[in-house]
């Protein structure tokens, strides 16, 4: 049969960014499908299709025998004959089907199984895309609000910002730039496409922010240890310099606080502490306690991880933050519980 629809594959192809194999395959599996409606015994369909050259053929592939056995995968000798006249036992003949069935049921292919699998084409393209992209950085477009969401667009592809993954406060007007972090990316079901969800409050989009402000992190010369947040309020960053005449809290900071405003200013004015690691916990909390003056810091057990840190009375609700934020996200940083005492005599154990 002369079928013409290889210029219609090509523009398919084009329009939606598939490959024109991809559609070949998936008009050849709506053949099948359809074809089996006709060929009802469970024939070993076939099809041959070539659309580049305007030819295809869908045929059932039967053993000729001289007693039928299996209706839908044998054949008699008599009337493969009918079929091909050089048939003989044992060997194997094409029956074709009718030329007006063929027509019927590529037109049915077309409009039903092909949609489908090229949606599904689709769907297996943008995620393959952004999968391997989690954790990065990337500007969305606002289009609207949904579901619990706010829907931006990246790349002409759909991101969702879920009300949980927006800073505090987080409200955009229709076309505003929005930047956010990938953290997720859901493969579609049922023809749906991927689901890719992306965050503001993460940890990692605080560190791509301060890898964009700060040349000294996107060289390497800086690295980011950790990063705790409590998105809206406080955010404690730890690093430490490879470059022992780069100062890490100085450089990320920057003169007269510029670089870290700009960053605090993009996530809503978060409060961020940039701290010094230290692979010593006791010397890591004293700096995780900042803004505070910590006087010292000793150990009280190594195997319940808990530090004790001594501030004078000046420095002890800061140190305890609101609500206990800064003691607490100072905890979370270094991995050990905290507690405060206000200074009166050092303590036994000392690690400062």
């Amino acid at each position: 049969m002369k079928i013409n629809v290889w210029n219609t594959i090509l523009q398919m192809s084009k329009e939606r960014g598939v490959e024109p194999a991809v559609i070949v395959a998936a008009i050849e599996e709506s053949l099948k499908v359809a074809a089996s409606k006709y060929y009802r015994h469970n024939e070993d369909i076939r099809v041959a299709f070539k659309p580049e050259r305007g030819e295809l053929r869908v045929f059932a592939l039967k053993r000729v025998v001289s007693k039928v056995a299996d209706k839908g995968r044998e054949v008699e000798l008599d009337e493969a004959r009918t079929v091909d006249r050089n048939a003989v036992e044992g060997g194997a003949v094409e029956i074709d089907l009718p030329s007006d069935t063929l027509g019927r049921i590529a037109a049915q292919a077309a409009k039903q199984v092909i949609v489908q699998k090229v949606r599904d084409a689709e769907s297996e393209k943008i995620y393959d895309a952004f999968a391997p992209r989690i954790g990065e950085l990337v500007t969305g477009v606002y289009r609207r609000a949904e579901n619990e969401a706010f829907l931006l667009e990246v790349n002409n592809i759909d991101v969702f910002l879920p009300t949980w993954e927006a800073m505090p406060g987080d409200g955009f007007d229709r076309g505003e730039q929005v930047k956010a972090v990938i953290v997720q990316v859901r493969r579609g079901v049922k023809g749906q496409e991927p689901q890719i969800v992306v965050s503001r409050t993460s940890p990692r989009y605080l560190a791509k922010l301060l890898e964009l402000e700060i040349p000294e992190i996107a060289s390497g010369t800086i690295e980011i240890k950790d990063i705790v947040r409590q998105a809206g309020e406080r955010a404690k960053v730890a690093v430490a310099s490879l470059d022992r005449d780069v100062d890490p809290v100085g450089a990320c900071i920057g003169l007269r606080g510029a670089r870290i405003l700009a960053i605090s200013k993009e996530i809503g004015g978060e409060k961020i502490d940039v701290v010094v690691w230290s692979p010593n916990p006791a010397l890591y909390a004293k700096s995780a306690l900042s803004p505070a003056r910590v006087e010292g810091v000793a150990v009280l057990s190594k195997a319940e991880k808990t530090l004790e840190a001594r501030v004078t009375k000046d420095q002890l609700s800061l140190a305890i933050g609101k609500k206990g934020l800064n003691v607490k996200l100072a905890s979370k940083l270094v991995g050990w519980k905290i507690a405060i005492k206000e200074s009166g005599e050092y303590p036994q154990r000392i690690d400062s």
